[in-house]
């Protein structure tokens, strides 16, 4: 029996690792954040892969989705839970 892995907050997923948005908790998100994620298309099913994370001070985080670079506060990418493909 093979278990499915568990979802991860987006900002604690390893570094490289492919990844399918499983939820994002809009309740969690001031309205320009939740807009500017649906306007970069971030939503459930999409995938994506976190390249870079900000040391100091907990600052953002860079993912990739689709051919595109965005940064993220980290407030935003713990909002959006992943599960690995």
């Amino acid at each position: 029996m093979v278990l499915a892995p568990a979802p991860l907050p987006l900002e604690s997923l390893p570094l490289r690792r492919r990844a399918t948005i499983a939820t994002i908790a809009w309740e969690l998100l001031a309205p320009p954040e939740a807009r500017r994620l649906r306007e970069f298309g971030f939503e459930e099913g999409m995938h994506v892969e976190l390249l870079h994370r900000a040391t100091l001070f907990r600052g953002p985080v860079a993912c990739r989705i689709g051919r595109m670079t965005v940064a993220l506060r980290r407030n935003v990418a713990a909002a959006i839970t992943v599960t690995t493909d």
